[in-house]
């Protein structure tokens, strides 16, 4: 493995509600190395986009409170960071795209501008050279007539064509990191396809760190080298690619991988959801945030949070399966239209 760029330990993260205080987030640790893509991967709720914000400071700041943990990036703390202390970090080191691209653009403002705004005011440049970067940028992400659409409004793009535009504007001051929150969600497969093949290129070019956050296991597959399985604010299972797809140990990841549609799956074999729904994060028990919905729940799952167990240098589950007393269950013969010989 490379070096570490950015590294989450023990994040725990709360909001404050009308119901009372929401752990949304618990315990939560994960590296980001030097050059690779890291995917979390989780249902709705699972606590990934609330995970990704803190590491930006994007949470709104009178309700939330990190109850503990770090987030080091650059050998600083950046929980300790103040407001200009974290504008600084902000798009010049470590830029983030979301899921709906009109969240980052302003409606009101051309296209051009908006990608020259974050070069000038991190780059320190002259208008003529932002604007030169800017056609530069935009031809990179595959904007057809740059320099023209540079007079263009944002509702005068497709939706693939805005993210497009906001990858350029991230990636504009040449970040170390770059966050992609649900990136594709909005978009149908052929331009999802398009979007996910310009990151991979532009990491390739640029050596940009990414992080990507999706509820959908099929995003990730030609895109990231590792995986972390969240469920319920909780990180359940970490591994390498490989070692998710063909060797995964949580049941959790089991479903996951089992209600995901494959490329060349007989269309005679079920896709399998999964049971009953995650459960309500400010209702948690001590035991296995799963349990409920798990298949092959044990008296002791209910109970007792099980801990993470290393399976090798790279693969770790949260699982009591994975303890020597517990029974051997054999995982499903098919993952996702993938056989696991």
């Amino acid at each position: 493995m490379g070096e570490t760029i950015l590294s989450v330990d023990n994040l725990d993260v709360s909001f404050q509600t009308n119901s009372g205080l929401i752990k949304a987030v618990r315990g939560v640790s994960f590296d980001l190395k030097k050059g690779e893509t890291l995917a979390i991967v989780g249902e709705s709720g699972s606590g990934k986009s609330v995970t990704a914000k803190s590491i930006m400071q994007l949470l709104p700041k009178q309700s939330t409170r990190i109850d503990s943990g770090s987030i080091v990036y650059g050998g600083n703390d950046l929980l300790e960071y103040g407001n200009k202390e974290i504008e600084k970090i902000r798009g010049k080191e470590i830029a983030m795209v979301f899921q709906d691209p009109m969240t980052s653009l302003n409606p009101t403002m051309k296209i051009g501008k908006q990608v020259m705004e974050g070069l000038i005011k991190h780059n320190n440049i002259r208008k003529k050279e932002a604007k030169k970067r800017s056609i530069e940028l935009l031809t990179e992400v595959g904007i057809p007539y740059a320099e023209e659409r540079m007079n263009s409004f944002p509702h005068e793009f497709s939706g693939g064509m805005r993210q497009r535009v906001v990858i350029a504007m991230a990636l504009a001051c040449d970040p170390k990191v770059l966050i992609a929150d649900e990136p594709t969600t909005a978009l149908d497969v052929t331009i999802q396809a398009q979007i996910l093949n310009l990151m991979k290129e532009l990491q390739k070019k640029t050596g940009t760190s990414i992080l990507i956050i999706t509820h959908d296991l099929g995003v990730v597959v030609n895109m990231a080298q590792r995986i972390a399985v969240m469920y319920a604010g909780e990180i359940v299972e970490t591994g390498t690619l490989r070692e998710i797809f063909y060797k995964p140990k949580h049941p959790y990841t089991w479903g996951l991988l089992q209600s995901m549609p494959k490329m060349h799956q007989d269309q005679s074999v079920p896709l399998i959801p999964i049971a009953g729904s995650p459960p309500d994060v400010s209702l948690m028990h001590d035991g296995c945030p799963f349990a409920a919905r798990c298949p092959y729940v044990m008296k002791v799952c209910h109970n007792h949070k099980p801990d993470q167990t290393q399976i090798s240098v790279t693969h770790a589950a949260a699982c009591w399966l994975e303890d020597d007393w517990a029974p051997e269950i054999k995982q499903p013969e098919k993952i996702g239209g993938v056989s696991n010989s």
